[in-house]
């Protein structure tokens, strides 16, 4: 997690594995990116404006784009820019934890057991992979040495859920729009958390410093919010099923730019990334891939 204090990387932790867990049994190009790059700004209402060109957002970085298959059927499901450099991922099909080398684009699969169905997968405290699976309904420990929240999303019951980890009560802090289907939470640098809306197809944030909620919503039409997740630069990252697409959006000038994903259908259900990458396992395509900042 890069320089984060301790105390925010255990947030990150806790709520990544407590938000796949949440998901539902149902959960289950791009030769110049920059082409297909648009940008909106949302108004007051919360609406989004026809996309606008100019110079305006020059300083918009454009990735360069690659993509790694991995074995046929795996359906990669969750994604971790590991600190050695590999590139972990949830083969949840073939019940594996897939190792990917970007330097080669070697995949070494590692079989999880008869019955697995592996969902989330993080690198913990102790540089390990962990995962959550549903298939062998594994039980996953959290240090809660800390005194942070646990933060999680409830896409049935549209909230985001805080759990104090001193005595385990469960806050539910319900976005302003009513139903809009909560998916993935992710913390920024400053402790507010981030979650995407997948009914009402918005992004949306929650500070804890004083209780208030702030949404936006995603360009264009049907917008299908999935993955959320926030970089180092506290930018944050959105998947939107509705647009075949990933989508940056600025906190500062709350403005939207849209890149389209190589696979059609891609199907980004999680994202991560580090210092210079942001990494998206590409479910429907079989494939990783990965917007490099150079």
């Amino acid at each position: 997690m890069g320089g984060r204090p301790r105390a925010l990387r255990s947030v990150l932790l806790a709520a990544s594995i407590v938000a796949a867990a949440a998901c539902t049994s149902n959960d289950d190009a791009a030769d110049d990116v920059a082409d297909g790059v648009t940008t909106s700004t949302a108004d007051d209402a919360g609406t989004t404006s026809v996309p606008t060109t100019g110079t305006s957002e020059s300083f918009i970085p454009q990735p360069a784009v690659e993509t790694y298959p991995v074995p046929a059927g795996s359906r990669p499901h969750d994604v971790w820019a590991a600190a050695d450099g590999a590139v972990w991922y949830t083969g949840q099909n073939r019940g594996t934890l897939g190792i990917l080398d970007p330097a080669t684009g070697e995949v070494r699969q590692v079989p999880l057991g008869k019955g697995s169905r592996p969902h989330g997968v993080i690198e913990g405290p102790d540089g390990a992979a962990w995962i959550t699976d549903g298939g062998l309904n594994a039980i996953v420990r959290v240090d809660t040495a800390t005194d942070d929240a646990v933060y999680y999303a409830s896409l049935g019951g549209s909230h985001v859920g805080r759990i104090d980890p001193e005595t385990a009560a469960v806050t539910r802090l319900d976005p302003p729009t009513d139903g809009q289907g909560t998916r993935r939470v992710w913390a920024d640098s400053t402790g507010r958390v981030w979650s995407s809306q997948w009914n009402a197809g918005q992004v949306a944030v929650f500070d804890p410093a004083d209780g208030s909620w702030q949404e936006w919503a995603l360009p264009g039409h049907g917008a299908r919010a999935y993955a959320v997740f926030v970089d180092d630069h506290d930018k944050v990252w959105l998947s939107d099923f509705g647009a075949n697409a990933v989508v940056r959006f600025d906190p500062l000038t709350e403005t939207t730019t849209s890149y389209p994903l190589p696979g059609e259908p891609s199907e980004v259900r999680q994202i991560h990334g580090r210092p210079g990458e942001v990494w998206f396992p590409e479910s429907a395509a079989d494939q990783l891939t990965v917007f490099r900042f150079g």
